[in-house]
């Protein structure tokens, strides 16, 4: 598919022939299998200072904390223990969370029996090739808008060219390479969406995160509108057809617009979902858009995750 064509689905009147033939591919390249990835929020410090997010450096009221490394490996052997099989380190662009130190947790965690997913914002090749030394498996680093203009507007901080050039040094270094972006940024078009996922089959990414963009009280995009669930599902389903073999989760950004639509996203192409295990109280505190949480129950919420996705037909692993 190329961009014109991409567009052209987008704005279909009816898309159920599409989110049919998206979920066939699904079940021909990754089968019923949904796989439940735990994710440890082990910072929310940032450098950045990107318009959209709660935890840019530039909002003061955000409420600031570091785990300990013992906090951390503690969290990620309870979730190994709860039956996870991946656990997603993420946090802001922190530099006290050095390579060494991201180096001994990924090891340890490595130890446990586990595959380890790193989401920490854009490092240099130095620092990504000593962590796939360690053992690291997968890089997360969405993208978040393929419009160069769009993109500078909204990150004061850095260049999309900067940042895909950190995307083709992930993959260089034999990471599964992990992108995404958000539906509904303000000065956003289908064209614009259209390039997005072009950029994801460009880079060979091995999963993409696609959810609607979420306006935080604290920053500048305060008073913007949330993205559109609809087109969100859209744009997942055309990224299976581009990226058969992906693993692309349900966002969680999805069931906060609205809970319903977290489990339609099964229905049109995802396979993934990840689930909060970060420790209270840090869990509130990573507030990159306002969501309710409830407590963090590991062995419980698991338990309560593959329940429902047994109830939509599918396997939990």
């Amino acid at each position: 598919m190329e961009k014109k064509e991409l567009v052209q689905m987008l704005a279909l009147e009816d898309f159920e022939p599409v989110y049919r033939r998206a979920d066939a591919v699904r079940r021909e390249n990754t089968g019923d299998i949904v796989h439940i990835r735990a994710i440890i929020e082990f910072s929310n410090i940032c450098r950045r200072q990107c318009l959209y997010c709660g935890l840019n450096s530039t909002n003061e009221k955000a409420v600031r904390y570091r785990m300990s490394v013992k906090e951390i490996l503690d969290t990620a052997r309870q979730a190994v223990d709860a039956g996870y099989r991946t656990i997603v380190l993420q946090s802001g662009e922190d530099p006290h969370f050095h390579k060494e130190t991201l180096g001994e947790i990924v090891t340890a965690i490595k130890e446990m029996g586990a595959a380890v997913t790193l989401s920490c914002g854009e490092l240099t090749f130095e620092e990504l090739r000593y962590l796939k030394n360690c053992g690291a498996d997968r890089y997360l680093l969405k993208h978040e808008t393929a419009d160069p203009e769009l993109y500078d507007r909204l990150h004061p901080c850095g260049t999309l060219k900067e940042r895909v050039e950190c995307l083709k040094n992930i993959n260089r270094l034999g990471y599964e390479t992990g992108s995404g972006f958000m539906i509904g940024l303000p000065g956003q078009t289908l064209e614009t969406i259209a390039s997005d996922l072009l950029l994801l089959k460009e880079l060979n990414c091995k999963m993409a995160g696609i959810g609607p963009f979420i306006p935080h009280p604290d920053t500048p995009l305060a008073g913007e509108k949330a993205g559109d669930t609809e087109l969100t599902k859209r744009a997942v389903a055309l990224a299976r057809l581009l990226l058969p073999k992906a693993n692309l989760p349900v966002t969680t950004s999805l069931g906060v617009v609205n809970r319903e639509e977290k489990d339609n996203a099964f229905a049109c192409g995802a396979n993934v979902i990840m689930k909060k295990v970060t420790p209270d109280p840090y869990k509130q505190a990573y507030e990159i858009y306002p969501a309710k949480l409830e407590k963090t129950d590991v062995i419980g919420d698991r338990k309560k995750l593959e329940e429902q996705i047994r109830q939509l037909g599918r396997i939990p692993l």
